[in-house]
């Protein structure tokens, strides 16, 4: 074995990076790629902005955006709503597998993993000439393979389900992006969700409809059907401003080879000491479940500020009133309830719930199964597609007076 090619494979080596005069996409242009659900697209466009993002350009499935490092790996901790970012290496034209395999080997992957490392690779490919997305991966996969191999006679192994980096490919008429998968992860994984119920709402979802509430903290809310929390959990920590990813362990960026340690632990302190505190009875719910009321319980008791929210085993028709509050829930349907319940009863009920019991309030309530919105006896001021996370509901709001 060459000795003096093994040194090169000690990821980020700063002296061979200078040698190399190496400049991925990602740094040269300070461009990324967030993936976001197209229903969720305009309320993520204003969450970018929110965090530094700038020059931003949606297509499909995401967002385009620049944004100094500082602001990238903020946006990957405190997004709410982003899938995953992706960093971009480069871009070329691809019109078969030869074009695929030497772009590929071209990219000096020991500044990325070394051959005792994993990786895994997502392909996606679209009106091109390559027209399988496994093919295009597999090709990928041999080149960093081979990368390896030809200099130290060694290959990292594939892993898909926990890689220490994940390599994507996109290719889109022809023309192909090779990025790293910055966040490490799909983002929705906050890491609290201790304990669960039989469908539970993704966290991204319940994200979006607390960005659609605009609840801002002025008036109480409350979730009269919680299941495992989530809602109240992504109303927590947006209110205390606690980053989404504060749970997560390891980033996908802090693979990349110009990763600055203390930059990030820079951004992190200040994020701890930004917290905002939470008063007691400012975010409650309720569940008739005691299997939800204990699943929500274990999670919020993992959050900072948890103990302050208000959690009872209560049917929803025993409540006497929530009155001047901002409501936020996602009432059970099929997958929850069982199929021998009379689901159109029970949203009469609740519709009746809303109309008698919750006077001067607004209620924003998700309707996995929007047949079931008719069933309501109110007029909606909206109705709002909301596709994401695997789901495909309406989110509805009611002013009530």
């Amino acid at each position: 074995m060459n000795i003096s090619k093994k040194t090169i494979l000690q990821k980020g080596k700063g002296k061979s990076r200078k040698q190399a005069k190496l400049e991925y996409l990602y740094e040269k242009e300070s461009l990324y790629f967030a993936q976001i659900a197209e229903s969720v697209k305009d309320i993520a466009i204003k969450e970018l902005k929110d965090l530094g993002a700038y020059d931003l350009k949606p297509v499909f499935r995401g967002i385009w955006f620049k944004a100094t490092k500082k602001d990238f790996y903020r946006i990957t901790y405190f997004s709410r709503l982003i899938s995953r970012i992706l960093a971009p290496l480069v871009s070329f034209e691809c019109h078969d597998k030869d074009d695929l395999y030497k772009a590929a080997r071209k990219i000096r992957w020991e500044e990325f993993l070394t051959p005792e490392k994993t990786f895994s690779i997502m392909a996606n490919v679209s009106e091109s000439e390559i027209t399988h997305s496994n093919f295009a991966g597999l090709r990928v996969k041999d080149a960093i393979a081979d990368y390896f191999r030809d200099r130290v006679n060694k290959r990292p192994n594939v892993d898909s389900k926990e890689p220490y980096i994940t390599i994507n490919i996109h290719i889109h008429k022809n023309l192909a992006t090779l990025t790293i998968d910055a966040s490490g992860g799909p983002l929705h994984k906050r890491g609290y969700r201790e304990e669960s119920v039989s469908a539970p709402m993704q966290e991204t979802v319940a994200a979006a409809i607390i960005r659609l509430s605009e609840w801002n903290g002025k008036q109480p809310l409350y979730d009269p059907m919680c299941g495992s929390g989530t809602l109240l959990c992504e109303a927590l920590m947006m209110y205390c401003r606690i980053p989404a990813q504060i749970f997560r362990t390891s980033f996908g960026f802090e693979r990349l080879p110009d990763f600055d340690t203390i930059l990030w632990e820079q951004i992190k302190k200040e994020a701890r000491d930004n917290f905002k505190g939470l008063k007691k009875g400012l975010i409650s719910g309720s569940d008739l479940s005691e299997h939800s009321v204990n699943a929500v319980k274990t999670n919020i008791m993992g959050l900072h500020f948890g103990s302050e929210i208000s959690i009872e085993q209560k049917d929803f028709q025993d409540i006497e009133s929530i009155d001047n509050s901002v409501i936020v829930t996602n009432p059970p349907y099929g997958i929850r309830m069982g199929k021998d319940q009379n689901l159109n009863k029970f949203y009469e009920n609740f519709g009746l719930f809303l109309k008698n019991k919750c006077r001067k309030s607004i209620a924003f309530v998700y309707f996995g199964e929007p047949r079931y919105i008719k069933k309501v006896p109110l007029s909606p001021s909206w109705k709002r597609p909301l596709k994401i996370g695997g789901l495909d509901g309406k989110l509805v709001k009611y002013e009530l007076y």
